[in-house]
């Protein structure tokens, strides 16, 4: 038989894993940012701004003094931190770098197999684009795709302009790096400029590369499957991963158990052989309400967080407003260590009010005084951070 992890612990597992049961008031400084970046091991960037961006709401969630300023400072003046890809445009620590030289080489090649080039570099040869972009970069210093004239559709990804696509390409593939950002367009530069200790480092082996990949994976979730330890950072294969868990349950660092999900389900797992232990040290959750960002990291998996929490949680900014449930950036509400509903914001920001749409309390959750209050007070905190100095709800 094996060790049966209850649903309640597999969520506590997680929630501390992911940072979620510290103090989110503790002291929030640049050193105590980067710790938590390096906890979580990475975090979403998204240019959507209806409230805030998306790698500020995950840190503010977790730190209540967080600051915009000091992601800032890590990314661009201490470079402690990069921006890189994971499944999407994420903070990284800097410290990992030459593990993403592998995927660089892998994306190079899809990203040329792909329809996205072809697309892009229709009726021009788009070798010579990227060959001139990077000359350009090379001679001139940061250069942003405004920096490069071409009739150009405005619109999503799918409408860039060849210049962009090839300031894209590079970024994707390592030979550019993204130095700062201004008004959150990306300016570019030569990663040896960038990063010049960590450029030069050579790539890993692929068992070296791998161990990192399922290793760091596992050590950020504490309890996974083979497909979760894959999907963490997007870079080995499901199998792969298969064959890592072998190897490491043969060598008692992970072991085997039985995980029972929220709805009563048990299914196989892995994980970390001091599992137990740690789950004895946890704190209890904080006694308070936050809200989280639609990309936090215990919803990226969105299978995961209805299996773990019961919560079924579909991101709709990209779904036509009538087609939508909820709305266009929905906040899922943790209230200690449960997620017990959502609600669908927008920032005013030309009459500082920050505006709650709708608001949805999950199936059998009662709006009390005490849940009403604690919402308030995490809607209050909130606006304090994205500068409103007013909040409507709904009627």
């Amino acid at each position: 038989m094996l060790p049966l992890v209850p649903a309640s612990a597999a969520q506590r597992l997680f929630l501390g894993a992911q940072g979620l049961l510290d103090d989110p008031s503790r002291r929030a400084t640049v050193p105590s940012l980067q710790a938590l970046v390096e906890r979580l091991g990475f975090v979403q960037v998204d240019t959507i701004n209806i409230l805030a961006r998306a790698h500020d709401l995950t840190l503010f969630s977790r730190l209540d003094g967080y600051r915009p300023e000091q992601l800032k400072k890590l990314l661009e003046d201490k470079r402690s931190l990069f921006e890189g890809f994971t499944h999407d445009a994420s903070a990284i620590p800097t410290a990992w770098f030459p593990h993403w030289k592998p995927r660089f080489e892998r994306d190079r090649a899809r990203i040329h197999a792909h329809a996205w080039w072809q697309h892009h570099f229709r009726g021009t040869d788009g070798g010579r684009v990227v060959a001139d972009v990077k000359a350009r970069i090379t001679q001139e210093g940061p250069l942003k795709s405004s920096d490069f004239e071409h009739p150009e559709k405005r619109g999503p990804w799918w409408g860039w302009k060849p210049q962009k696509a090839a300031l894209d390409f590079l970024w994707r593939t390592g030979e550019l790096a993204i130095p700062r950002r201004e008004g959150f367009q990306k300016l570019y530069d030569l990663t040896e400029r960038v990063l010049p200790d960590h450029h030069g480092r050579p790539c890993p082996g692929p068992a070296e590369h791998l161990e990192w990949a399922c290793a760091t994976a596992a050590e950020r979730l504490w309890l996974f499957t083979p497909k979760e330890l894959a999907d963490f950072w997007a870079v080995v294969e499901a199998p792969e991963a298969r064959a890592w868990c072998r190897a490491a349950e043969a060598g008692g660092r992970i072991v085997p158990v039985a995980v029972e999900g929220a709805d009563g389900e048990v299914r196989p797992a892995f994980a970390l052989a001091d599992w137990e232990t740690r789950l004895a040290r946890l704190p209890e959750p904080p006694d308070r309400t936050r809200l989280l960002c639609p990309f936090d990291p215990i919803l990226r998996d969105r299978t995961r967080a209805l299996r773990r929490f019961g919560f079924d949680y579909r991101f709709e900014a990209f779904v036509p407003e009538p087609k939508r449930q909820y709305g266009y950036f929905v906040l899922p509400i943790l209230e200690g260590g449960r997620l017990v509903g959502r609600l669908d914001p927008k920032l005013h920001r030309d009459r500082g009010v920050l505006e709650i749409k709708g608001l949805w309390w999950e199936p059998g959750i009662k709006a009390t005084k005490a849940r009403r209050r604690g919402l308030d007070e995490a809607l209050e905190r909130l606006a304090v951070f994205v500068g409103a100095g007013e909040i409507e709800l709904p009627a």
